[in-house]
């Protein structure tokens, strides 16, 4: 059987881990026909008991939960880069990675839809609330269109065509187009280690030409407890900066063809 890596970077969110246990328990029934669900969580210093509520969630609900551990916060793109790292030498052909937000916005009853959509031979599907059926709900007026400003700016800048959502965490992706990013750019795959890491691998994507789709989602602030550690402005700095590693990855993922 083929296995579902669920892979979730987690910074200080004790009070979100006990539903998203309740989610990791319910994905991996409604998963068990086709995959084995295994979870990865890193954890990027967290100062409360994000890593103890978790060990004891999942031991409550049986679920096979590993957990990596940063000794001090990094941000969410270095947690991202240790599992997949971590990941690496363990991914078969057949598996998939499912990476997902540890605050409970990720709506993991679309998985079925995202799995869905594989059949029609994309190699990673991305939930989006700005495609039509998705949107925003308990999310500030200004956010939304910081936001959105944001998505267009870096789209545009980057060249980054079809996609509507470029930052999300929240994705599904094959163990074989993991292996081609990671032969291209390393077992981490991204370099930024910001929340900008994420449009850095659509960039990484795009350049390998790898098929993405996307599917609908309604972007519920109010599954969170407490606030975003998303801080805007600097996360839009960090977007516009990645403009200064694009000649750098086309060249990386250029030899990466020409090796395959």
């Amino acid at each position: 059987m083929a296995t579902l890596f669920v892979l979730v970077p987690v910074f200080n969110e004790e009070p979100n881990i006990p539903t998203l246990m309740e989610a990791f328990a319910q994905l991996a029934r409604e998963m068990a026909p086709r995959f084995d669900c295994r979870f990865l969580m890193v954890d990027d210093g967290s100062g409360d008991r994000t890593v103890a509520v978790a060990r004891e969630g999942a031991t409550a609900a049986g679920l096979p939960l590993e957990v990596l551990a940063h000794p001090a916060n990094r941000g969410p793109g270095a947690a991202f880069a240790t599992g997949f790292s971590h990941l690496a030498p363990r991914l078969a052909d057949e598996d998939w990675v499912l990476t997902l937000e540890g605050d409970n916005t990720s709506r993991h009853e679309l998985v079925r839809q995202m799995v869905t959509r594989t059949a029609e031979g994309f190699d990673a599907v991305f939930a989006s609330p700005y495609l039509y059926g998705g949107g925003f709900t308990q999310t500030s007026l200004l956010r939304k269109i910081l936001s959105s400003g944001a998505n267009l700016i870096v789209k545009d800048l980057l060249d980054i065509q079809g996609i509507l959502t470029v930052s999300s965490f929240f994705r599904l992706v094959s163990a074989r187009a993991m292996k081609r990013l990671q032969a291209a750019f390393g077992p981490g795959i991204v370099e930024r280690e910001g929340f900008e890491s994420m449009v850095e691998m659509v960039m990484k994507m795009a350049m390998l030409r790898i098929a993405i789709s996307e599917v609908a989602m309604v972007l519920d602030s109010s599954r969170r407890k407490g606030k975003s550690k998303m801080k805007l402005l600097r996360t839009i700095r960090g977007y516009l900066v990645l403009w200064r590693y694009k000649d750098g990855w086309v060249a990386k993922a250029r030899a990466a063809e020409a090796r395959a």
